[in-house]
């Protein structure tokens, strides 16, 4: 198996999760990985459950697609992305319920909850309405994901990006949590909102979450 069937399959089954995580609903959403200067992304109006290695599309550095399919409507802002953030292995796309609805609303969402650190600052920002598919809401969203791994699309959705593909799911599920959490917490008044200070405290210990340390017996 080629390094592009294996990632094209890996694309797949990310995708079917999004579905089956119920972060997602039918054909809307998107999934993409990079490989070699450019990614490989889910072909444009297709049930994920039929999606087949040879229906992932290519999109090379300059932007030009290579497949038996269409691209995505969205992979534009896939590959802006890839190309100018050499952190990022993966993204994740969805039209999640809570994430949607907040998205509607075009609000950041704010250091309500300590976990908002995990998408990388002390708010996950609300890019600007631009319509699905153009260079204008590409640019949005590059402008909302600076130096963030997540950010909710104005009237649509979010994006969550990460190194591969299995921790962009799952910060997808961790964004979707935190929206519906803060949709509620919206339904009774005013959340408090966590201090600049104390985010800074949280995103330093979020440098090594989830990482193994020299247990010593203590």
């Amino acid at each position: 198996m080629t390094s592009k069937q294996f990632i094209s399959r890996q694309v797949i089954r990310t995708a079917i999760s999004m579905n089956t995580l119920g972060i997602n609903r039918g054909t809307s959403g998107n999934v993409s990985a990079r490989h070699k200067k450019g990614c490989l992304i889910t072909p444009s109006g297709l049930r994920y459950e039929e999606i087949k290695p040879k229906d992932i599309v290519y999109i090379d550095e300059m932007g030009a697609s290579h497949g038996e399919r269409a691209p995505s409507s969205e992979w534009r802002f896939h590959h802006d992305i890839y190309q100018d953030r050499q952190d990022v292995g993966a993204i994740v796309h969805t039209h999640s319920s809570f994430a949607a609805s907040l998205s509607c609303l075009r609000i950041d969402i704010p250091s309500f909850h300590y976990m908002v650190a995990i998408c990388g600052g002390d708010d996950i920002r609300c890019a600007p309405y631009a319509t699905f598919g153009t260079k204008k809401l590409s640019d949005n969203t590059m402008l909302a994901l600076a130096n963030r791994k997540a950010c909710l699309l104005a009237n649509h959705g979010m994006i969550c990006v990460e190194q591969t593909l299995d921790k962009a799911i799952s910060l997808a599920v961790e964004v979707e949590a935190l929206c519906e959490q803060y949709w509620r917490a919206l339904q009774v008044g005013s959340p408090k909102i966590l201090s600049k200070k104390e985010m800074q405290t949280v995103l330093k210990k979020f440098r090594t979450y989830g990482e193994h340390a020299n247990y010593n017996g203590q």
